[in-house]
């Protein structure tokens, strides 16, 4: 009976299968027993199970896997001000030319593109947060990113009542980009290069420097933070939150959960980079023919995507590398193959990284990225 299903519709239509993604989005325009008929012959071939649909019809917030939103969007109550208690906030300024790993003068740089002198850094220590514990945190690219709304879910969900929405009292490290954009600047640089090198800074100079700031200190004379990996997330959008994902893919042992909105997993790494040698297509990788996140040994990462319908060049062929969506459903694809904890948007009527899917999903992002965790006694 399958096959003759399958039959009658490959008749119909001499397009390939659909993709996963594809069908859960074309699953939320009709009913389930209409879906559960016209679907059947995809579960036969393993595509898709009417037990999944029926899952993901009746899904809570914190599910796992594909979720599909819009068009409609409203602001979740937990990122706004609710009157809560206010954490502290912190800024200091970095300037790249004391840094020993992005100092500025990279040799992939466009002396068209300016570089910035110093970067800003803003850390935002909730209320919530006892001295003396070693926190856990989040680091925002392109900072100070949606610190706003992060600040809010912070004040309201570290007392929720609701324990699957109750956020741990980590600390916000929102640290501003080197400057500009796409190749031959100094952020594609640091988070369109497919290597540890990004990984390396927020970890050997960024962190320390949080840690050590005076100001900080007077407020917190024993603020530390976590050296628990999961206790470590990191968070961007577009190249951002490519460089999300590449940092823990390259350095697990240092930072395990990963928030990307409207990755930037396309062929955006410098021509001049040294790691074209070994990723010629850049962040486009993790999905292309060589299949990276497939053909990789499995990482311990908890990874959540999100692509808009009107993303970036949604209508770009492959054969330029640099459709988003297309590269996010494929990144989706690949991460649920090889078995990872994953959680991917797909918004409806939205465009690259808009501003109305954060003030929509970012509380749900946050409460399903830290769903589980348990400071270690350190």
């Amino acid at each position: 009976m399958c096959w003759l299903e399958w039959s009658l519709l490959r008749d119909l239509s001499p397009s390939p299968p659909p993709s996963t993604a594809h069908l859960m989005q074309t699953a939320s325009r009709f009913s389930l027993p209409y879906l559960a008929w016209m679907l059947a012959p995809f579960a036969c071939l393993g595509f898709i199970s009417t037990a999944a649909l029926a899952d993901d019809q009746a899904s809570s917030p914190l599910k796992n896997g594909r979720i599909v939103i819009g068009p409609d969007y409203q602001v979740a109550p937990e990122l706004k001000d609710q009157g809560a208690p206010k954490g502290k906030q912190f800024e200091f300024m970095m300037p790249l030319s004391e840094s020993k790993i992005f100092d500025g003068t990279d040799s992939t740089l466009n002396p068209r593109k300016d570089v910035r002198k110093e970067r800003k850094i803003v850390v935002y220590v909730p209320a919530a947060y006892q001295d003396g514990t070693a926190a856990p945190f989040l680091v925002m690219h392109d900072g100070p990113s949606r610190l706003n709304l992060v600040r809010n879910a912070l004040d309201n969900m570290t007392i929720s009542k609701d324990p699957s929405r109750r956020l741990p009292a980590f600390v916000a490290i929102a640290v501003q980009n080197g400057g500009n954009d796409s190749k031959g600047s100094q952020r594609g640089l640091e988070y369109d290069t497919m290597s540890d090198r990004l990984a390396r800074f927020i970890q050997l100079e960024v962190l320390p420097a949080v840690e050590n700031h005076p100001e900080i200190r007077a407020a917190y004379p024993n603020f530390k933070l976590t050296d628990d990996p999961w206790g470590r997330g990191v968070m961007g959008c577009s190249s951002g939150g490519a460089a999300a994902l590449t940092m823990g893919w390259f350095r697990p042992e240092w930072f395990r959960r990963l928030i990307t909105y409207s990755g930037t997993f396309v062929d955006q790494q410098d021509d001049d980079a040294p790691e074209e040698a070994e990723y010629p297509l850049g962040a486009w990788e993790y999905h292309s023919s060589m299949k990276l996140i497939e053909n990789s040994e499995k990482k311990p990462l908890r990874i959540f995507t999100h692509v808009a319908e009107n993303d970036n060049r949604a209508n770009d062929p492959e054969s330029t590398y640099h459709n988003w969506v297309m590269a996010n459903e494929r990144t989706a694809d690949a991460l649920e193959a090889k078995g990872y904890e994953y959680r991917y948007v797909f918004s409806k009527a939205t465009r690259h990284c808009d501003r109305k899917v954060f003030e929509a999903t970012l509380a749900d992002t946050l409460a399903w990225m830290w769903y589980g965790y348990e400071a270690d006694a350190e």
